[in-house]
């Protein structure tokens, strides 16, 4: 597998987790998983749970809920695939975080993914087909994930969409 940013994205129950694993495991690389889920309530513990077990156990897990730029850049190495799952969850977390927290590390994600060596692969949520939500964090985080997902689409060789498990390639730079 070649070395660059690769987005991964789709909807709840999409396959974009699975096929971001299939990939990192293909590459023969080390992998390097950074998790920016948070385990907020006990649905999303077992959730998060599910994820873990499906890994292989010689994978490195880095936690990293806000400083997302700081862990690629401290981990990222030409042979080592970074697995960054995922995108819809830091930002939530930023968000959550203080509209200064949010600023800073957004743009220190998109100044950041141009300059890292090694394969990096972040899976994001698409959300931009589901109905406008009811609140205005709702409405903002919509807002907030498909802008993030359209900058960091265009700093990334390849962009790949999950439906029902398959994947549909929309962009790929050699």
């Amino acid at each position: 597998m070649t070395e660059g940013a690769e987005l991964i994205l789709g909807g709840v129950r999409s396959g974009k987790s699975a096929y971001a694993e299939r990939q990192a495991q293909a590459s023969g690389q080390t992998v390097h998983l950074i998790a920016t889920a948070t385990a907020g309530d006990a649905e999303m513990a077992t959730r998060i749970a599910a994820h873990r077990e499906r890994r292989p156990a010689q994978w490195t897990t880095h936690e990293v809920p806000l400083q997302l730029a700081d862990a690629l850049s401290t981990w990222a190495t030409p042979a080592r695939c970074l697995l960054v799952d995922c995108l819809g969850l830091w930002l939530s977390n930023l968000l959550h975080a203080g509209e200064a927290v949010f600023t800073t590390e957004r743009q220190a994600l998109l100044d950041t993914l141009p300059t890292l060596p090694g394969l990096v692969l972040l899976v994001s949520n698409e959300v931009g087909w589901g109905l406008v939500p009811t609140n205005a964090l709702a409405r903002r985080f919509a807002d907030e994930l498909g802008w993030l997902n359209q900058a960091v689409a265009a700093r990334c060789r390849r962009v790949v969409l999950l439906a029902a498990g398959l994947p549909l390639t929309l962009k790929e730079t050699p």
